[in-house]
């Protein structure tokens, strides 16, 4: 990979990460049940991202 591909995934990893540690602030404040389980899928799906970022590397 280039430098330039390799500072790509490393700013998506650094992306999936800040949106995964904000939905995980989400499910710990919010009350309603649905909405806590959408950012609870949310978060999930940032955590799959990452890892499928990070497996490029």
């Amino acid at each position: 990979m280039s430098p330039k591909e390799l500072n790509y995934i490393e700013d998506a990893l650094g992306h999936e990460k800040f949106l995964k540690t904000q939905c995980q602030e989400a499910v710990q404040n919010l009350q309603d049940p649905e909405l806590k389980s959408c950012a609870e899928q949310l978060m999930q799906k940032h955590q799959q991202i990452f890892d499928n970022f990070y497996n490029l590397v």
